[in-house]
């Protein structure tokens, strides 16, 4: 039988390439627990509407979200919409003045006059004001937006008003400025301000300074644009830059629906590059699927979500349904502190929203994990090719060739791409090595000892362990190549997911048919054979084969399974969850630091455990060869973990931990009940042969 050698040179330079990574991870797990400040926070317009709801005083309503925990409030520019409903100003269609003049209601011998000289246009729109404050600030934005081409001041009952020319429905709802008496409301009663301006058409320098004049002497946190453009997109965003810096404000970015980047904001991405990535992530829940969920639900949501994807803005909606023997007031205040005390308790601050500190590795740091990577890739191909496995020249070769690719672009501070194919080599790499070591274990311990059930699982942990060690070296590895804010912000993503789920498998498959015979009937000493054990000799074998109905079944069956495992993994996951399942995530996430993946804890980790039963009991190749993809898709799930860069270090790492060891306990639980009715198998068998 034939023994595959592994390249003590090619393992120093994985252990140089893993010091490395270890380094780069330190320096990301400082920069990720130095931004655990959270920015809890809800619409100003939601706790006027539910005062009113209510009937409370806005003074009282603001003072207890203060306390339950709520730090900023969100401001919106204002509309006539909303103007038209407080009074303090008014816009009303010409047309609407005409019908009253005709209906003899329109009172005012100014308007009236006006009427009959006829200035009053019935497409034209009229604003007055009561308050000199808001009048003000309408007019300036008005003329701003529109030009002064299509808004003339004119003068009724002795005070100024205007004649602006615009479609009604369009003008009803236009952003008209930032209101500074809201915003100086808000900070008088405790809070800070999240801005939310919109763009301008054909934007220019004036207007932009004129949007950043009405937040002088206010206390802002983060500015949020609204709308689908960013303020100042698509020629101004340095001097929107400029202002923010002059001011020390914190842009906001609003998560996708998909909670998988941002939502579309032409020019957001390319101001936060210029703002050193001073940009914080914005999530908040859907306002459809508020009447839907449940509070407690809601509140754990909002733990996960700024644990898990780096979220420092919590925009809360409130609940529209009061809990039982609750008043709806009661049940938003609850909601608020609920959702403080469990971030207080996972060890957040409230707050303006922290951001990441500037976070740069060095290059010959990063130069030394890709030659880990590049020693990984040569190994990997030295224990699948015999010919290459005994040439250690041109492995030597090989690994030099590798590393100037991936090393050198690295150095010269480019590769970019590079590092998104060295993650992705890792990612595939490491989980195949890992499982080609035990199997090669495997290989040299065969026919040495009629393993007790005791020694069996004792060896079954050890091989695991090491096992998990080398995808986690492999997860260093990625985490390595791929560490900084772009990724930490999620504004770059790894786009190989996918592809993980699938090609460890394929590497597995190449280097199990290089060892084993999978048409020998059953896992013993003759499968070991160097003899017809080459790839192209058992797929030839395996094209020859006459397919029978039951054949078909089992690999529709198969490919049943492959589909859903696919599907059901990334963002936008295209196979429902059980509503069994949810509640089992729910029970894992409140009981553990980071809950376990499913396909870790109940496939891939117990399936190892179940492989080396099936070894040491040489049970049929086939069916050991089933375990061993299995086992390797727990493997890969660890490393692939570790692509979520979203997702803190530390946590990734405790989640991987948390896999190993539930899954551990799990198949050492199947490896003693098919052990004991294996047993009972066979008793019952000698008594019938008795």
């Amino acid at each position: 039988m034939k023994y595959f050698k592994y390249n003590p040179f090619l393992i120093l330079m994985i252990v140089i390439g893993l010091g490395a990574s270890l380094a780069v991870n330190v320096m990301r797990y400082g920069a990720e627990r130095a931004n655990r400040q959270v920015d809890l926070a809800i619409d100003y317009e939601s706790l006027l509407t539910l005062a009113e709801m209510e009937g409370l005083p806005p003074s009282r309503v603001l003072a207890d979200a203060k306390d339950a925990g709520i730090t900023s409030l969100a401001v919106y520019e204002t509309t006539f919409k909303k103007l038209n409903v407080n009074g303090k100003t008014t816009a009303t269609r010409g047309s609407d003045i005409l019908e009253r003049y005709e209906s003899g209601s329109l009172v005012s011998p100014d308007w009236r006059r006006l009427v009959e000289s006829g200035e009053i246009v019935g497409t034209e729109i009229y604003v007055t004001g009561r308050d000199e404050t808001t009048y003000r600030e309408v007019r300036e934005d008005l003329i701003y937006r529109l030009g002064p081409d299509r808004v003339r001041p004119f003068t009724v009952d002795g005070h100024e008003a205007l004649a602006v020319k615009a479609n009604w429905k369009s003008f009803e709802k236009m952003n008209i400025g930032m209101p500074t008496d809201e915003m100086r409301a808000v900070n008088e009663a405790g809070f800070y301000v999240i801005a939310r301006p919109s763009n301008y058409t054909k934007v220019t320098e004036k207007d932009i300074k004129h949007v950043f004049s009405r937040l002088d002497g206010i206390k802002v946190s983060e500015i949020v644009f609204s709308g689908t453009e960013a303020l100042g997109s698509p020629k101004l965003l340095n001097l929107v830059v400029d202002e923010c810096r002059a001011r020390n404000i914190t842009l906001g970015g609003i998560e996708a629906p998909t909670q998988l980047q941002y939502y579309k904001q032409d020019g957001l991405l390319e101001m936060a590059q210029g703002y050193d990535y001073r940009l914080a992530r914005l999530y908040s829940v859907p306002k459809d699927e508020m009447p839907k969920i449940k509070m407690d639900v809601a509140v754990e949501r909002w733990a996960n979500t700024d644990e898990e994807r780096n979220i420092r803005i919590d925009l809360l909606h409130l609940f529209e349904k009061p809990l039982p023997d609750m008043t709806l007031y009661e049940t938003n205040m609850k909601y608020i502190r609920d959702t403080r005390d469990i971030l207080l308790s996972k060890g957040f601050s409230l707050g303006p929203a922290s951001w990441f500190e500037p976070f740069e590795v060095s290059p010959v740091l990063r130069s030394l994990v890709m030659l880990g990577v590049a020693a990984a890739g040569v190994l990997y191909m030295s224990l699948v090719i015999p010919a290459l496995n005994e040439r250690r020249r041109l492995q030597y070769l090989l690994w030099l060739a590798a590393s100037a690719i991936m090393a050198v672009p690295v150095m010269m501070g480019h590769g970019n791409t590079v590092r998104v194919l060295a993650a992705l080599a890792s990612a595939n790499l490491f989980p195949a090595i890992a499982v080609i070591m035990v199997l090669d274990i495997m290989r040299r311990l065969a026919g040495s000892e009629n393993w007790s059930l005791g020694k069996l699982i004792a060896c079954s942990i050890g091989a695991f362990t090491a096992a998990g060690l080398v995808s986690f070296v492999g997860a260093a590895h990625l985490s390595g190549a791929l560490s900084d804010l772009t990724y930490f912000l999620e504004i770059n993503i790894f786009r190989g997911v996918k592809l993980t789920f699938v090609m460890p498998l394929v590497l597995v498959v190449i280097a199990f048919l290089q060892r084993f015979d999978i048409f020998d009937g059953s896992f013993d000493d003759d499968c070991y054979s160097d003899e017809n054990v080459s790839i192209v000799s058992q797929v030839k074998r395996l094209m020859k084969m006459k397919v029978t109905m039951r054949t078909l079944i089992v690999l529709g069956a198969m490919a049943v399974a492959g589909i859903i495992f696919i599907a059901r993994s990334g963002h936008n996951m295209g196979m429902p969850v059980s509503s069994l399942e949810i509640k089992l995530r729910a029970f894992l996430e409140q009981s553990l630091y980071a809950r376990p993946r499913s396909k870790e804890l109940f496939i891939g980790h117990p399936a190892f455990f179940v492989a080396m039963y099936a070894w040491a009991r040489k049970w049929p190749t086939i069916v050991m060869s089933l375990c061993v993809l299995a086992l390797t898709i727990g493997q890969g799930s660890m490393v692939e973990t570790f692509a979520h860069m979203r997702t803190p270090v530390i946590m990734s790492f405790a989640r991987g931990i948390g896999g190993m060891v539930g899954g551990a306990a799990i198949g050492v639980a199947a490896m003693a009940v098919i052990g004991i009715v294996e047993r009972a198998w066979k008793n019952h068998r000698e008594k019938i042969a008795d």
